[in-house]
């Protein structure tokens, strides 16, 4: 079993209140999300593994079963084109949980016009492998959000 905590402090949310169709309807995968903190932030890897993929506002950790854990820095972020993000770790690294990935700011999301609700993605998972997900209430980066079965 994977245990998956938040990448970011901050609020859980539920997937389907996310702002987007994709995320919502678990299309690239089971989860939840976090509303981070409004006030310049560190997204920090959520298991122990290896950075596969590695964007501004994107990255995906592979852990040790192969199980790859996509964390999503706020909605349509791409757009932003990597302005007010700052890469702090490659592609490749081999990350423990809790170490630093991305440094950006939540505030500058929303003065760009877009939400910086950021979900936490089980990629490839069925629903049901996932227990224990947290859609509501405070989170730290210590904080479980799910276990993967």
């Amino acid at each position: 079993m994977t245990t998956v905590t938040s990448p970011l402090s901050g609020a859980a949310v539920g997937l389907s209140a996310v702002p987007d169709p994709v995320f919502s309807g678990s299309m690239v995968g089971p989860g939840t999300a976090v509303d981070p903190v409004r006030e310049p932030t560190v997204a920090v890897s959520p298991v122990d593994g290896i950075i596969v993929s590695l964007h501004p506002h994107a990255f995906v950790v592979v852990d040790t079963d192969g199980r790859g854990v996509l964390t999503h820095l706020g909605i349509d972020t791409v757009q932003l084109n990597g302005e007010g993000f700052e890469l702090l770790a490659a592609k490749g690294d081999s990350v423990e949980r809790g170490q630093s990935i991305v440094s950006w700011n939540p505030v500058a999301v929303v003065d760009a016009g877009k939400s910086p609700i950021s979900p936490v993605i089980a990629l490839e998972a069925s629903p049901d492998a996932l227990a224990a997900v947290v859609e509501e209430g405070p989170v730290e980066t210590s904080t479980t959000l799910f276990k993967w079965k």
